[in-house]
């Protein structure tokens, strides 16, 4: 048996409201808000007397999604500074194809958002950059200027 489909990515925040507020300004739609809890939030966490409010947002096609938890028990653990390099093994960015970069970029900046380089243009084709949203996020932006045929993605 193959994969379906990918659901969703999860994603672990400590301000929720900040988390839902930066990617519903992207574009992104709030799908519902929830509390899990229980044996079988145990069971599938590895965890025991889990309670998380989760907030599921979606791309405006329907496509992708994105789950947000905040953890009220057991708490949230920090793994490091929140302004991690790029290149820190594990997850290392969440990627939105955007109809204008430098507005979006302007928009999710009172919600928090900073550039962690700048905005790149590769070739003729795209204008992308990385920036830090809440909790450390990197999320990645990248605007289509023209059609690129396959072959050429290579950076």
């Amino acid at each position: 048996m193959a994969v379906q489909r990918m659901d969703n990515v999860g994603i672990v925040v400590e301000d929720m409201d900040a988390a839902i507020g930066f990617f519903v300004e992207l574009g992104m739609e709030l799908e519902g808000r929830a509390t899990v809890e229980g044996p079988f939030a145990d069971r599938c966490t590895g965890l025991h007397g889990v309670r998380c409010d989760i907030a599921m947002v979606r791309t405006p096609d329907g496509h992708s999604r994105l789950e947000l938890s905040k953890y009220n028990s057991p708490a949230a653990i920090s793994e490091g500074p929140r302004d991690r390099p790029h290149n820190v093994l594990g997850t290392h960015r969440v990627m939105f194809a955007v109809d204008n970069l430098e507005d979006t970029v302007a928009r999710l900046r009172p919600h928090g958002a900073e550039l962690v380089g700048e905005i790149a243009r590769f070739e003729d084709s795209y204008l992308v950059c990385y920036l830090r949203g809440p909790e450390g996020i990197i999320v990645g932006l990248a605007e289509q200027l023209r059609r690129v045929p396959a072959r050429k993605l290579r950076a």
